[in-house]
Order: C-alpha cells, then structure tokens, then sequence
C-alpha cells in the first residue's frame, strides 16, 4: 500500500492484524514518534551544525531514513533483513533522495563505524542493540522501547530479564518505563565511559521515546550514574519516595502509612528533557506535520512538566479517599496556593506531579471538596 507522510511518498506491505508478521514492519499509529523525530534533528542541527550522518539502525520500511534524507542528512538505512533494506532503497529512489542501505546486523555496523546520530527503533526491547549503540553513536542516540509491558512491571521477570531492574506495576506506569528505560541506557552508557543526557523524552501510546545527548569520559559517565536510584511505592495509600544511589536502603515502612512499600529501580531520577531543546523542537514542526498539533502539545506539557519522580493520578486519589475528583485546574491551584509547585504532565488528562507528599495532596485538596 502506498503512504504519505512528512512530504515523503513510501510503499509499505500491508500489515498483519497483530504482532509484526512475516512482512516488513510498518506502524502507521508511530506517525507522531517520526514527526517528532524530524523536529528533534532539525532543533539538534542548530545546536551543532556540523551534525550530518544519521543511521536508521533498524530501518524496516526505511521511513525514518527516508524523511531525515528529505530533510538533508546524509543518511545509512540499516537491518539484517534484505527484503527491508530493498524496501528501504526503493522509498529512497521514489523520492529522488541519496542514501546508502546496508544489509547487515546493526550491532556489527554500529561496532565497525561511527555515525553523528543514530535511531534505534526495533519491534520490542531497545536493549539488544545498546552496547553497539553507544560504541557507534557520535553525538545523539535516538531510541525507542515498544515493550511497555515489561518496562512498567506488568510483565515482571521479562522487565528484569531486559532491563536488570525492578520495575514496578504501579498508577504511574508510563513513567516507570521512561526511568527504567533511561536508567538501563545511562548504565549501559557507563560501560563505555560515555555518558547520557535526556534531551527529549516521552511515553506515548504502547512505547517510550527519548533522545540522548552524549558526552565522554570516565568523570561525566561516573556523575551520569549519580541521576541513578530507587523509588519506593505504597501500593496501600499510593505514598512514594525517592533515593539517590545503584544500592537500594528502603525504609522499614511507609512515612505516611505504616504498610509495607514497594521498591524498584535502578530508575532514572533526574530530569527526562531539556526545556530548551524541546523549546527548539516544537518550534522546528511544521504545520505540514500529520500530528503537527498533537506534537506541539506534547512538546509544550512536557517542557511545563516538573523533573520531580514520580506522577500522580487525581482520579486514582479521590478514588481511595473516596470523594469525588475536581476540576483540575482548581486541584492545582489549590496546591500552589498552599506553596507547593505543582504541574500537569504528559501521561494522562488527570495526571500530575507536585513537590507535596500525599498526605500534603490530601489535606490542601481537600478543602475545596
């Protein structure tokens, strides 16, 4: 079937009802991932003009090759699979675009050459092309982990077994993945001496999204690994903390409760983007974007969105303490009003974070109920 997205004209098998099939991976609900990923190289490039070479390391359809080429990178499209890299080629020519594809395993290019910025969109965990990523990335390392499940704890042993982390199933599931996600990346990282700094980052849908800046040396992978640490979880009155540090100390009970708390990590615990980078990116979408509103929305909750772990979800809240949720506008208010920073974040219409504990939540909203 025939696709336009981004200016750019594709061919595409059509696709299974489920799961990847035997065809050439297409997913056309990622429309808002590859429009993103054009604004992000586009504000990356007037933060180092002298970025050129991008590697779409597992290119499929080659649709993210094909639009960074549209957009004037010098461009690899890459996968193990030839039926992809002929796709891949064929989107390039129909387009009237330059581009080199290769037949080979990513994590054998990745080791063998280097490439100013390299996309790691596999069908399923990010984890088995890490090591080669941050061997055969120059500057950015684009990634994307479509296994929510395992990320966020529902599927337990397999989040373990990919990410060596607890993940936890908890109320803020999308940003467990995003901190396990990033957590396993820095560490991964610091193998290498190279370190991570989030750029850009979401959870959307059935995946997790992020953009990494990276820098080397054994001292700055070494402070990348003090943004790592635990978060203990109430799963009776939805209390949480969080503590810095690769070994876990969790408290002998919760601070608000008594109960017994959860503990998982090692997550990420500092900030996920970078407010100006993402200031650049929504500013670098088009009108002519497919998801160009709905990017610029995202863009715009998240450079609003405050760094502290982990969200809440008012819903959830009022649900245990069995009163009915308000506008949330005003449940915002109310929080600041008592002094504490409060903001609405990407995760949900009803989810937000704050710097006040959850008794503090309970007693300051409670008065406009």
């Amino acid at each position: 079937m025939r696709v336009h997205e981004g200016g750019v004209d594709l061919e595409v098998p059509e696709q299974p009802a489920e799961g990847a099939g035997d065809v050439v991976f297409f997913n056309p609900v990622q429309e808002l991932n590859r429009d993103l990923t054009v604004a992000a190289l586009r504000a990356y490039r007037e933060r180092n003009p002298d970025a050129d070479t991008y590697c779409d390391a597992t290119t499929a359809t080659g649709v993210r090759g094909v639009r960074a080429a549209a957009d004037g990178w010098t461009v690899t499209c890459c996968d193990v699979d030839p039926d992809a890299t002929t796709l891949a080629g064929k989107n390039l020519a129909r387009n009237d675009l330059d581009g080199e594809t290769v037949t080979r395993d990513a994590n054998v290019v990745l080791h063998e050459r280097t490439f100013d910025i390299v996309d790691i969109d596999p069908f399923g965990t990010p984890v088995p092309f890490a090591d080669a990523a941050f061997r055969g990335t120059g500057e950015l390392l684009c990634v994307t982990a479509t296994d929510l499940a395992p990320l966020c704890g529902a599927h337990f042993n397999s989040g373990v077994r990919s990410y060596s982390a607890i993940p936890r199933n908890t109320e803020y599931h999308g940003e467990m993945g995003v901190r396990i996600l990033l957590s396993t990346l820095a560490r991964t990282a610091a193998r290498y001496d190279v370190a991570v700094d989030p750029l850009c980052t979401h959870a959307s849908a059935h995946y997790v999204r992020t953009y990494l800046a990276l820098d080397r040396g054994a001292q700055v992978a070494d402070a990348t690994l003090d943004s790592v640490g635990h978060i203990y979880h109430c799963p009776a009155c939805l209390w949480r903390g969080a503590e810095h540090g690769l070994t876990a100390d969790p408290p002998d009970g919760c601070d608000n409760c008594g109960d017994p708390v959860e503990t998982a990590g090692p997550v990420w615990l500092d900030r996920t983007a970078d407010s100006d980078f993402l200031d650049a990116t929504a500013a670098s979408v088009p009108d002519g974007f497919g998801t160009a509103e709905e990017a610029r929305d995202l863009l715009e909750t998240l450079a609003d969105e405050l760094a502290t772990p982990t969200h809440y979800d008012q819903h959830r809240l009022c649900k245990l303490w069995s009163r009915p949720a308000t506008a949330m506008d005003d449940f915002l208010d109310d929080l600041r009003a008592a002094g504490h920073d409060a903001s609405r974040t990407h995760y949900g219409g009803t989810t937000f974070k704050t710097t006040a504990s959850v008794g503090a939540i309970r007693t300051v909203t409670g008065n406009s109920v």
